[in-house]
């Protein structure tokens, strides 16, 4: 043998319960003493906060903190991975509002290696993943490998972020549309068989094929339209329609009281006529939003009511 080899000693791996028995009594306990192992691995600086912290009728193994004031709970399993164990992730996570979750286990089934990445891409928190193994070189002390698995990326934020303001938006306008429906019933039928919606409108049909009564909403403005769109190879008779109508301009504004916008939209297969408004939108405070849905109420009850005729009489010359 070498002088260099007999230098180079080899790493045996051996079960963990031969240096901790008990999970919660020698592994944990060892941890919480040893938090710069942990550290190390998932390159956060953490401090202890409490042992077996309470989350309801169930108990957190670790509860830390980071050097940036994060609460981090860490869940530990001396052995192949379970939904049981990914249970308690969660509720511990939910339970003490933390932002940090570390699932540290001896054999992580590739099912929840899979689901944790999910969680990564999904949710604001930060999720890792770590194997851990028993190991020494030779006559050496036994140590704790820990191997990351699965652990937050920046990329897995941003999409996370992403799909939260996706979410938030789409409960934001859902809320918004039962109002103004709720309220659009007691004064017009014109919507009164419309289902709120999660995008930024909603229509209903003039009774004229192709051509519908539109509400849109955005974050700070809104918009009551007719939306001429006969479909596909028909572009021909949407701008038919809006030529027809458009000769009764002066007309129609005269009946709805203001200036409309008139887009006939040359290089698209629709046409447009509308109203729009920047007095508010759905990222308005609620206790505005009665006031912006009655607005909107208003001005389709007027709106329909100036174009109605020209839109009838063009359609029976179709």
């Amino acid at each position: 043998m070498s002088e260099t080899q007999s230098l180079i000693g080899k790493i045996d791996r051996f079960p963990l319960r031969k240096v901790w028995p008990h999970e919660a009594h020698h592994f944990t306990t060892w941890l919480a003493d040893n938090l710069d192992v942990l550290s190390e691995c998932i390159s956060l600086d953490l401090s202890l906060i409490e042992r077996e912290a309470a989350a309801g009728d169930f108990s957190v193994d670790l509860l830390v903190e980071d050097s940036n004031g994060r609460t981090v709970i860490i869940e530990n399993q001396l052995e192949r991975t379970d939904h049981d164990h990914l249970g308690k992730l969660l509720t511990y996570l939910a339970a003490h509002d933390a932002e940090v979750a570390v699932w540290i286990a001896s054999d992580p089934r590739p099912e929840h290696t899979k689901a944790v990445a999910w969680l990564n891409d999904s949710s604001p928190a930060d999720f890792h993943l770590l194997r851990a193994e028993a190991v020494k070189i030779g006559n050496s002390p036994a140590a704790l490998l820990l191997t990351p698995i699965v652990g937050p990326s920046a990329g897995s934020k941003i999409v996370a972020k992403q799909k939260q303001e996706k979410a938030e938006r789409h409960e934001l306008r859902h809320e918004f549309w039962t109002g103004l429906l709720e309220e659009a019933k007691k004064r017009t039928q014109l919507h009164a068989n419309i289902s709120p919606s999660q995008v930024n409108w909603i229509g209903a049909s003039s009774g004229i094929a192709g051509c519908m009564y539109v509400y849109v909403v955005g974050q700070t403005w809104w918009r009551t339209e007719l939306y001429i769109d006969r479909g596909r190879d028909l572009s021909t008779q949407n701008k038919h329609i809006f030529d027809a109508i458009a000769q009764k301009q002066r007309e129609i504004e005269s009946a709805f009281g203001q200036p409309l916008n008139w887009e006939r939209l040359d290089d698209k297969q629709a046409c447009r006529i509308s109203f729009a408004s920047d007095t508010g939108g759905y990222r308005s405070e609620r206790e505005l939003w009665p006031n912006i849905q009655s607005d909107m109420i208003d001005t389709m009850i007027r709106f329909e009511a100036a174009i109605r005729t020209s839109l009838q009489e063009t359609a029976r010359s179709l």
